[in-house]
């Protein structure tokens, strides 16, 4: 007997609810920094998170106000201690111990914990050569306290390489590339990814010349670049896979990406900042990295940070004042989600 309709209804509804998946948020999540002194509560801050459908934070070091809130409120949050003390956690494992300790175990059976970051784009700073040692002492300490399966990376920035254009001659710098593959080698036997700083705006901002708004805004409707027979139709991919690129000349070509963030200004460099720019931006971005991966890696759908929750006044004055999906009194800066 052949199927009824309501076997094709059951069967539809199933696969619209599997569509919604790819799309639901569970890898975006939105960046929420603390550098205001009129932002909400954390409390308010974590349902407004949930409110708006976002399930994943990245916090930039632990702040406990912040863990308290989002106890049992099923939002995975990734952070890291802050660049300050990764030389510490570096040469001592007690240190490594107290910060796991404090900062981690006393949320573990309420708070999901999904990354910790060992360095936000501390490379290629003073405490790159560090990065490893405070890494594997992490990874230490999380076993020590039953967290042995949460992932530890770190997040690095777009002027890790020294080349980027074209994307296939993407290149770590010749002063880190010992430093990253010892990294990658700790990411490999962890199957952990490596997290990057992704900002097609500043790109295009820096050369408007010769960087068109439609390549950085996803509007092209012809490719732009075409590398080694791959069509590059926006800016963010070609930036992405001149990361797989290098990540590939270091021997690590399995190392898959998370973007740790990525966003448009609203204001503070007019005409190329607006609103517009920013919704634009950040809509294809979202509905393209949900669906579909970079011309390297088109399999490969990657999770994506946003950057970020809120307009922060105690930022640099002005454009890193304005990524915010929201103003401090958690209106939107734009329709988005």
């Amino acid at each position: 007997m052949g199927p009824t309709f309501s076997g094709f209804l059951i069967s539809a509804m199933v696969f619209l609810t599997q569509l919604l998946s790819l799309t639901d948020g569970r890898d975006i999540g939105v960046c929420y920094g603390l550098n205001g002194n009129n932002l909400p509560s954390p409390g308010d801050v974590i349902n407004l998170y949930k409110t708006s459908g976002i399930n994943n934070i990245r916090l930039y070091q632990p702040y406990p106000e912040v863990l308290e809130a989002a106890r049992g409120s099923g939002i995975s949050l990734s952070m890291g201690p802050r660049n300050e003390d990764i030389q510490s956690l570096a040469k001592d494992q007690s240190a490594a111990d107290a910060w796991v300790n404090t900062n981690i175990v006393p949320y573990k059976d309420d708070v999901q914990f999904k990354l910790i970051t060992i360095g936000n784009e501390a490379i290629s700073g003073q405490s790159s050569s560090y990065i490893p040692d405070a890494m594997n002492n992490i990874m230490n300490s999380l076993a020590l306290f039953g967290l042995g399966t949460t992932k530890v990376t770190t997040v690095v920035p777009m002027n890790a390489l020294n080349t980027s254009y074209p994307p296939s001659d993407g290149a770590f710098g010749s002063d880190i590339t010992s430093i990253m593959t010892s990294i990658m080698a700790i990411l490999a036997v962890q199957d952990s990814p490596l997290l990057i700083n992704v900002y097609p705006y500043f790109a295009y901002a820096s050369d408007p010349t010769h960087i068109s708004l439609d390549y950085a805004l996803f509007t092209s409707t012809a490719p732009v670049v075409v590398d080694q027979g791959l069509e590059y139709y926006n800016l963010f991919d070609g930036m992405v896979d001149a990361f797989n690129a290098a990540l590939d000349k270091i021997g690590f070509g399995q190392i898959t990406l998370i973007v740790a963030e990525t966003g448009w200004p609203t204001a503070g460099n007019e005409p190329y900042t607006s609103v517009a720019n920013a919704q634009t931006y950040n809509k294809n971005l979202l509905n393209h990295v949900t669906q579909k991966g970079t011309p390297k890696r088109p399999e490969y759908i990657m999770p994506t940070f946003f950057f970020e929750m809120f307009n922060e006044d105690l930022k640099q004055p002005t454009v890193e004042q304005n990524f915010g999906f929201f103003f401090p009194n958690m209106n939107p800066v734009y329709p988005f989600w």
